[in-house]
């Protein structure tokens, strides 16, 4: 562990410079100290902004629910608004890490967590190439071991995923994230936060070799400071699946919205966690229309996959990620 300085932020202008270069922004720390272990990375100073209480705020206004983004992914989980006009971000939160880390770690930085890929997360020096970590020194999943890889938005420079379980459920619930920097305040929507390898790639141009660092669209400074989830009559639920039941990342999972008229699907989104480096939407053309049924639904929800590219080791992935939206668009019909 490498000595560092610790500042603590008094107002949200002082995390602007915490992003990016030698200097960090910390709040629950639940991630950022797992990249110091291993060596992703080194700062020379820490800016705490745990203390922001105005960046942890939960609550409804209007027609819209607003989410700090300090708030804990238990706080979110929990509270009464989001279980009753957000559900399926209700279930997401609660279906991340343990109960221990739900308690410490935000809604803010589980969306900028990094890739779990076994060759991205150890500890420095990395024994084999990984593109993330090194720019130029290869993939090693892309023939390796990637059966927790991805099978849509890759490239031969990165197969990584995404993991974060709010994140999807955020994106299928049509969430803008409002992002502060030095003399900037945007919002953009959860589901163009992250950058697939694929677009990554295409934004870095002539430096394809750092193409697989590009994760995000945050720019230099930019913090996150909180999520506008609009209320809407349409009901959701989110669909985990791992290899056990807590304490575990996905292998896949699902978030859908869903509008029923008639026990017929009028309106839908749905959203695919852990099968590419982004929140990976499916269309939802031909389940327009059908009975919120899983006779009705498994087989059009393969056809919208039959596009996916999976990895030598990770084609269950296809037939899970079907059964995931199957799964969840029922759950959700039967509440709609």
């Amino acid at each position: 562990m490498r000595d560092f300085a610790y500042a603590l932020a008094e107002r949200v202008e002082d995390a602007f410079a915490a992003n990016g270069g030698d200097v960090f922004a910390i709040a629950g720390g639940t991630e950022l100290l797992n990249w110091m272990r291993l060596g992703i990375a080194a700062p020379a100073t820490l800016v705490d902004i745990g203390r922001l209480d105005s960046l942890r705020t939960i609550r409804r206004t209007g027609d819209m629910l607003e989410i700090g983004a300090l708030a804990t992914l238990n706080e979110v989980g929990q509270h009464a608004a989001v279980r009753e006009h957000a559900r399926a971000l209700s279930q997401a939160c609660l279906a991340a890490a343990s109960p221990q880390i739900r308690n410490r770690a935000t809604i803010g930085g589980n969306l900028l967590q990094k890739t779990r890929c076994a060759y991205f997360r150890a500890e420095a020096p990395l024994p084999w190439g990984c593109n993330k970590r090194e720019p130029g020194s290869g993939c090693a999943a892309r023939d390796g071991l990637n059966e927790r890889h991805a099978i849509f938005g890759w490239t031969d420079q990165c197969v990584a995923t995404m993991p974060s379980d709010p994140a999807v459920a955020l994106a299928a619930l049509d969430a803008e994230v409002e992002l502060h920097g030095p003399g900037s305040i945007r919002r953009l929507p959860v589901r163009d936060l992250h950058l697939c390898q694929e677009e990554a790639a295409a934004l870095a141009g002539d430096r394809a070799d750092a193409a697989a660092t590009v994760e995000t669209r945050l720019t230099p400074g930019e913090i996150i400071v909180r999520y506008l989830v609009p209320v809407t009559s349409a009901r959701s639920a989110y669909v985990k699946v791992r290899e056990r039941a807590s304490y575990e990342y996905a292998l896949v999972s699902a978030a859908v919205t869903i509008a029923v008229e008639g026990n017929r699907i009028a309106r839908a989104s749905i959203m695919l966690g852990s099968v590419a480096q982004k929140p990976w939407p499916l269309s939802t053309e031909t389940i327009i229309g059908l009975p919120p049924e899983r006779a009705a639904l498994l087989p059009a929800l393969r056809q919208c996959l039959a596009d996916a590219r999976p990895l030598e080791h990770n084609r269950y992935k296809v037939a899970m990620a079907a059964g995931a939206a199957m799964r969840a668009l029922v759950e959700a019909g039967d509440l709609a």
